[in-house]
Order: C-alpha cells, then structure tokens, then sequence
C-alpha cells in the first residue's frame, strides 16, 4: 500500500494538517497496514475542527470501504462498511421503508465517524443518539479485528471516543420503519426565544429543529423557524442538482449587514401563519448538501463553529450567551436551535437532557475571542462541547464536561496503549492524560 503526503483540513478549514494518508480498497489490505503500523482512520472530514487530522503523522482514509454486507428486510438489520455514508443509505433504503435511525446534519458523514463522534439528529428527543442503534460493530486493534458488543466497556469507550480504541471497520446497524422517501414538513415563525423554546417543548413530532436568527436582538432575540418533519410516501419533485461553490469567498460576503439582511429575508420566507411543505427526504435532512464545498463560502481562512449542550434548567444561560452573540455581530447564516433528549451511548458522548445551540463564525480574531469565552460560559452551566464541531477549546474546560472521561481513558490505554491513535483534537485537549 502507498501512502501519499497529503495536505488535508477539517471542514472548518480553519486547522490543516499535512502527512501521510493510505486508501485501502480491501479489509486485507486494512487489516495489513493496522499490523505494519498502527494509524487513526478517517473517513469524510466533516467533523469541523481536528478530530480527524493527524499533522505530521499517518492516518488511514476509509472512504473506499463503503460496501453494503448484507440487509434483512425484516428487521430492519443492515451490516455496512465504516466508510459508507450516511446519505446513500438512506437514498438507498428509504424506497424500502426503512432509514438510519439517526442522520447528522450532513448525508456525506460516515458511518465510522457517526460512532466515532456518537452523533445525533433531528430526532434525538425521541430515538436517542447513533451508537443506541448500533447492535455490533469490529474494531481493528494491532492488526487484529475483535467484535464488540453494545453493554460492554469497549462499546462505550469506541462510541464517541474519537477513533482511540481502534478502527472501526464495519458495524450492524437497526434501521426503523419509514413510510417511505419523502417528508411532510411544517413550518413555523418563532417570534423571540421564550416562543422558539415552548414550540420546542410542544413539539411532537417526529423529527424537529430551529433555525435560530443568531443576529436578531432586543425583543426579537432568539426568533427564528421550526421545522416538524414526518416520513411520507408519494410524488415528489427530484432533488435539485448539486451545485458547487468554485471559489473562496472574499472576506466581506458574510459582513455583519448582509447576513443581518440575509437572515431578515430568510426569516420572512415563511408566512406567519406557518406552512406545510412536502419535501425529498435528502432536503430535509441534509440541506446544505446540495451546495458543494459550501465551507469556501467563509473565505480562505475558514470558519469556527461553537456548539453546546445545556440542560433544561439552564435555558436562560444559553438565552444569554445568545444574546451576546447576536449583539456581537459576528455570527453567520447557519445557526441551529433543538432539545435534546437524555439518550447517549459512549462515556464521551455529547448529548444531553437539555437544549443545544449551533452558530457558524467566520474565523477572525473577534470570533475565536467569542467563541472561548462562550465555552466557558457553557461549562459556568453545567454544559458540554461537541467534539464533532470544537477547534478551540481548551483540556482544562473539556474535564468537568466530561465526568466519564476517566473510564474512557482506562479503556483507550489497554487498547492503545502506544497512543498511535491519538489525532490532533486528543492531543490539543490532552484528553488521554489522566489529571
């Protein structure tokens, strides 16, 4: 097998790495390279920061170990590949009637980095995170493949532990029942943050999210448009082709006036008596997918993104530290507002009972202020960073957010006990360390 020297980033293209990569084709020749030397996978690379980059050292791409194993109809049980991608499964099974129980915001994610990172979705109030629907998965280790299975240290330790107990090379997934590959879609204006939270509260259905308007301040602070979503069957225009984004941005096309004009209108889109859409399953889930490269839209020096999870009874803290970045006029279009639900697999798992806002920033000087100082505020909450988005954060705020860290660790060093596995994101929170 070859290995390239490559110069790769996160999606956030604010931190880049340059090494050696190899794209094995073939679990052999997977299985040949973890004997010869011990490296971490990565697959798509769009966690945002640097979970997985590896600077200055080797890393496994896993993207063309893709392959479909087996399906039973059934049940709903479906072995895969870690470099298959969460999209193509559901474009493949939702005619079928069946979809990934949990989709992130992104269909190019794959699979190992969704347990990687124990991603959640649009639905995590009701159906829990992405490894609570893992039934197996098989981690390489030395050369070596071992089966794991849900209930056991090492399941908890590989399901949102950042690639560090091994690399994932396939896993069973239970699929649920869809009715089929469309969504219906009702939306709604929030007016201010006490109405955005209580639709959220109110909100049954299926899958549900806010865009928050992260610009908007004084008595319209937190307004924004929430989405209820349910699978359906029926006609429904195709997806729009891909379009692809063919340069950097310059530096002024996210100013504050413009995404403030742009997020007034894109507020406005909706009627206020609300409005209910049909939708492609792929536009509902993965909106931003239709852009390529839609990360160029920041510029050449790329983007942050900070996002926490709270719980329930801290809602007037995240209110604040939205209310400070709306009055900060640094934030971006994308900005995402949900309750989260308790459900989490692995001892570093994000989730929590609680609410968790995302907001995009244009990586300059004032945002990466603004960013530590709202992580710090998030821990001051009694909240957690999400390891799929950080590219800022500091080991010290990172251990209290994370009270199982030490029985992550424990597990990590028997599984890794060279730290040959450790990728950028370990290394800058120090997370292996004990304290």
């Amino acid at each position: 097998m070859n290995w390239k020297t490559t110069e790769y980033a996160g999606w956030g293209r604010a931190l880049k790495a340059a090494g050696e990569l190899a794209r094995p084709e073939r679990q052999g020749t997977l299985r040949q390279l973890s004997a010869e030397a011990a490296a971490p996978a990565i697959g798509m690379r769009r966690s945002y920061g640097d979970a997985a980059l590896n600077d200055g050292g080797r890393a496994i791409d896993m993207t063309r170990l893709d392959r479909l194993l087996s399906f039973d109809p059934e049940t709903g049980f479906l072995e895969v590949e870690a470099g298959a991608r969460i999209g193509e499964i559901a474009e493949a099974f939702a005619p079928q009637g069946w979809l990934p129980a949990v989709m992130p915001g992104t269909g190019f994610a794959t699979v190992g980095g969704c347990i990687a990172q124990d991603v959640h979705g649009k639905n995590h109030h009701h159906v829990g995170s992405f490894g609570q629907h893992v039934t197996a998965l098989s981690l390489l280790q030395q050369g070596r493949e071992v089966r794991v299975k849900p209930g056991t240290p090492l399941f908890r330790a590989t399901v949102g532990g950042l690639g560090q107990t091994g690399i994932i090379t396939r896993a069973t997934l239970q699929l649920i029942a869809c009715k089929g590959d469309v969504m219906m879609v009702t939306e709604r204006r929030a007016e201010n943050w006490d109405e955005h939270i209580a639709l959220l509260d109110a909100s049954e259905a299926s899958y549900t999210v806010g865009w928050i308007d992260a610009t908007a301040t004084g008595r319209h602070l937190g307004r924004g448009i929430v989405e209820e979503g349910e699978t359906g069957a029926g006609l429904v225009r195709k997806r729009l082709k891909f379009r692809k984004v063919p340069f950097d941005a310059p530096n002024f096309a996210l100013s504050s006036p413009i995404v403030r004009a742009f997020n007034a209108a894109y507020y406005r889109r909706v009627p206020a008596r609300g409005r209910t859409l049909v939708k492609p399953i792929g536009d509902f889930f993965f909106p931003l997918d239709k852009i390529h490269d839609w990360n160029r839209l920041y510029g050449k020096r790329g983007f942050h993104q900070f996002q926490c999870v709270v719980p329930l009874a801290a809602a007037s803290e995240l209110r604040a530290m939205l209310d400070e970045i709306a009055g900060s006029g640094l934030a971006s279009p994308l900005a995402v507002l949900k309750r989260m639900g308790p459900g989490r697999a692995g001892h570093l798992s994000f989730p929590m009972e609680g609410y968790t806002l995302a907001v995009d920033f244009p990586n300059r000087q004032g945002a990466r202020a603004l960013i530590r100082h709202l992580e710090r505020l998030t821990a001051d909450a009694a909240g957690r960073l999400y390891f799929a988005k950080d590219s800022l954060a500091r080991g010290e705020d990172i251990r209290a957010m994370y009270p199982e860290l030490s029985d992550w660790q424990a597990e990590v060093a028997k599984a890794d006990p060279d730290a040959a596995l450790e990728t950028d994101l370990v290394r800058r929170l120090n997370l292996r360390t004990a304290q």
